[in-house]
């Protein structure tokens, strides 16, 4: 064990998500190590076990066992493993580690071990499992360490199934892809220019978005990127209009004339974007994502539903947010479009008061100690990443893998549709 110990590092396995918040914590942590394996993604290599940048291991598997199987093999090289559900958390359960959830969207919303969950946008069942799975993922809930979550959104519903969870709203940007020093990309802008990032859809509120737009009296293009997802379930990405669904269709097809649509942008790219705009328009749905942290750190002003309501708490504080608008009403927000377009002093105050604001929400540094905190005071608790299972509990495992087969069987046709039969029967492959 590494923990308390000097000049030793504290190794951390991490499963799951690993192109996102793991992947920074590996990138900017310093007092401990991080090491990624995720699960195989469509059209990659598999020999290659890793991602584009190099830093990820992958799952060279779909079947669960074998997944299993290469986490017991590398265990003994950590001292704790973090996990994103549910996924993640599964195989980590499944092995036998010590392991913390860290949930950061709706996967603590709607976890699967409630029946008949309930997406928070539209209402919809996203999945219902039967009585035995869902009293499968209770286990790998209840088993886990400690979990941790962000924002009021995601933390308060986690509390009502922890009440020793963590709260972490520090969520880290990755400073050296955006700053104000980033190249701008050429636009050949001719007007005043707000640019728009994230999915076309209700759940974004663009239908706030597009009223807006419509009850505005300046003169500015909306360059809006022309990338949908059909659903969160599917998690399908659809560039063919034609396909998509009736409420996204309609918003497409009845954008505000300010509006121009541009192709889909690689995410090490869309900094030159930030720094070429001259505002971004981010979400109205009360809830500050990845998009708006990361264009107020190239110093742009950024126009974000903030619900005054909820709590913002850093260093046990909760500090105000300064984004506007303060409601999703469309005449608010239109108001401030107008504002902001007409008024430079207004667009400079705005994002100097932002910058301040995100700089100690994501500023990379900040963000591990918040991190290194949690992972020592774990460390000292749980001695080593094994963790103590009974001898029933191993049973209702090694059997509950046996049944891998009917599963495989259940979503063949969905893992074929999304990655192609060639690359699932290599996934598969005993």
């Amino acid at each position: 064990m590494h923990v308390g110990l000097p000049n030793l590092t504290l190794k951390i396995l991490a499963i799951g998500d690993a192109t996102n918040n793991f992947y920074l914590m590996q990138k900017y942590a310093k007092n401990f190590e991080v090491h990624l394996i995720d699960f195989p993604k469509k059209g990659v290599d598999i020999k290659a076990h890793s991602s584009p940048s190099g830093e990820v291991e992958l799952f060279d598997s779909l079947l669960i066992s074998k997944q299993v199987d290469k986490i017991k093999q590398i265990k003994d090289e950590f001292d704790l493993c973090i996990a994103k559900p549910w996924a993640g958390a599964r195989i980590a359960y499944l092995a036998g580690l010590n392991y913390i959830l860290y949930f950061t969207g709706s996967d603590i919303i709607t976890p699967p071990f409630v029946k008949n969950p309930k997406h928070t946008h539209g209402g919809e069942v996203t999945e219902n499992f039967n009585f035995f799975e869902r009293g499968f993922y209770r286990k790998v809930f209840d088993s886990a360490i400690a979990c941790v979550s962000t924002s009021d959104s995601f933390f308060l519903p986690l509390q009502k199934y922890r009440k020793d969870a963590i709260r972490i709203d520090r969520i880290c940007v990755d400073t050296e892809l955006f700053n104000e020093n980033v190249s701008k990309y050429d636009l050949q802008k001719k007007k005043f220019t707000i640019f728009a990032p994230q999915r076309l859809g209700l759940e974004k509120g663009y239908d706030v978005i597009w009223d807006a737009i419509n009850l505005c009296k300046s003169d500015f293009d909306f360059l809006q990127v022309k990338w949908f997802i059909e659903s969160n379930r599917g998690g399908t990405t659809v560039t063919d209009p034609s396909k998509l669904s009736k409420i996204t269709m309609d918003l497409y097809e009845n954008s505000p004339s300010q509006v121009k649509f541009i192709p889909l942008i690689d995410h090490k790219d869309l900094g030159k974007y930030f720094t070429a705009v001259d505002v971004i328009m981010g979400q109205m749905t009360g809830d500050l994502a990845g998009i708006e942290r990361e264009a107020v750190f190239c110093k742009k002003p950024v126009l974000c539903y903030s619900d005054p309501n909820r709590k913002t708490i850093l260093d046990g504080k909760n500090i105000e947010s300064p984004f506007l608008p303060k409601s999703r009403n469309a005449r608010e927000l239109a108001d401030l479009i107008d504002k902001i377009v007409e008024s430079k002093e207004f667009r400079d105050d705005l994002a100097a008061k932002e910058y301040e604001y995100i700089k100690n929400l994501s500023t990379p540094e900040l963000v591990m100690k918040d991190w290194e905190s949690v992972f020592e005071r774990l460390g000292k608790k749980y001695k080593t990443i094994d963790r103590e299972t009974s001898f029933y509990e191993k049973i209702v495992n090694y059997f509950g893998l046996s049944l891998e087969r009917f599963y495989i069987k259940k979503f063949r046709e969905k893992n074929i549709q999304a990655r192609g039969e060639k690359e699932y029967e290599l996934l598969t492959r005993r």
